[in-house]
């Protein structure tokens, strides 16, 4: 392809422009014929070139709907999320001139469907990862794929939910367990419905709270289960022995499928901060019966904006050292006190290697491999 044809230039770190376009796309995969996976590669006719499928966000969209969205748009398939990849920036034609754009991938399951050529693509392949590396046109797009290959076989997700709002402590009556969500935390718990079954959960978990239950009930009703009541990760447990709640955490992780975990923020920033921590210093040693480190107060983050492959802040461990913030939230992804964040409505998916072997017979060791966090699922 010709240089005046390439609708997509690299940006450096230092002459970015700024970004007025924001896009979502997706590394789509599916089971080969042998232990490798195959991903999707498309064909674009307008710019004669082949990329990863992706597209611009609609107003109001998360990365994450739009990614499911262009999937499948571009290649006939629905998709189910595992959690975000990486993030790039590169230059592409604009008004007057040239403009940032900024595209946040994710790992993609395919689902269900089949590929007819469409307006954006005209020809789809299923190819191998060496292979798609090969055809793939653009640097930053193989950049995504070396990601998705870095992942570990068969990674397990778990998607911590911090609570919506609820009406003020101080002006409820009643017991605090039983408060429930305010108005403003209903519409929380409704985009979070909206956000939550697009890495396709298969369970539902909850602290022992009304304004817990409230917010993920929407959920474990789409799936036709009930949510599953969990006391150690209510406040007050978990302060009282927060290791043996962790390893709770983590027995429920390493069951079948996706779970969806709601909690509180006395919670939250610190069990993110001891699986990142533990997995930091010792993976071999870390996982359901064993003891996890005490959390240093070392800062946990993901900025917002931050590049993958960025620096990494002392303590903060993940794929490539970074723990990263696929939101478009302003969130700077740290607490009051340097830790990891947890604003009412929050989400932070979590992704875990499963150890082939297990630790003193209470199941698979798993660690911590990228921590992903989305202040705001609405959107704004």
């Amino acid at each position: 392809m010709t240089a005046q044809h390439e609708p997509e230039r690299r940006t450096n770190g230092s002459g970015r422009l700024p970004v007025t376009v924001r896009a979502a796309g997706a590394v789509l995969w599916r089971p080969g014929t042998g232990a490798a996976p195959e991903v999707a590669v498309v064909h674009r006719p307008r710019y004669d070139d082949w990329s990863l499928p992706k597209g611009k966000l609609d107003p109001g969209e998360t990365s994450a709907h739009a990614a499911v969205r262009e999937v499948r748009e571009e290649t006939g398939f629905g998709c189910v999320l595992s959690g975000f990849l990486g993030r790039v920036h590169y230059e592409v034609p604009g008004p007057g001139g040239r403009t940032g754009k900024r595209v946040d991938y994710f790992t993609a399951r395919a689902g269900d469907g089949d590929f007819a050529p469409n307006d954006e693509v005209d020809e789809l392949v299923w190819v191998a990862l060496p292979k798609a590396r090969e055809m793939l046109s653009y640097p930053q797009d193989r950049q995504v794929l070396d990601e998705f290959a870095a992942l570990p076989d068969d990674p397990v997700t778990v998607l911590l939910v911090r609570h919506a709002k609820a009406g003020r402590r101080a002006e409820f009556d009643g017991d605090d367990a039983l408060r429930p969500l305010s108005g403003t935390g209903r519409r929380q718990r409704d985009a979070l419905h909206s956000w939550l079954p697009l890495f396709g959960p298969e369970r539902v978990y909850s602290a022992p709270r009304v304004r817990c239950e409230e917010t993920v009930r929407p959920v474990a009703a789409g799936l036709g289960i009930e949510v599953a009541v969990e006391p150690l990760l209510s406040e007050e447990d978990y302060k009282a022995d927060p290791e043996t709640a962790v390893h709770r955490f983590l027995r429920i992780a390493a069951g079948s499928g996706t779970a969806v975990v709601c909690s509180q923020g006395g919670v939250i920033p610190d069990l993110v901060a001891r699986l990142a921590r533990s997995a930091e210093r010792a993976p071999e040693n870390f996982g359901p019966g064993s003891s996890a480190p005490e959390a240093s107060g070392t800062g946990v983050l993901g900025p917002d904006g931050a590049d993958p492959g960025g620096s990494a802040p002392r303590g903060a461990i993940v794929r490539n050292g970074v723990l990263r913030d696929g939101s478009r939230s302003r969130s700077t992804g740290r607490g009051e006190r340097g830790d990891p964040a947890s604003a009412k409505g929050s989400v932070w998916t979590l992704r875990f290697s499963r150890d082939a072997h297990s630790g003193n017979g209470s199941g698979p060791r798993l660690r911590l491999v990228s921590a992903d966090y989305l202040a705001d699922p609405s959107g704004r």
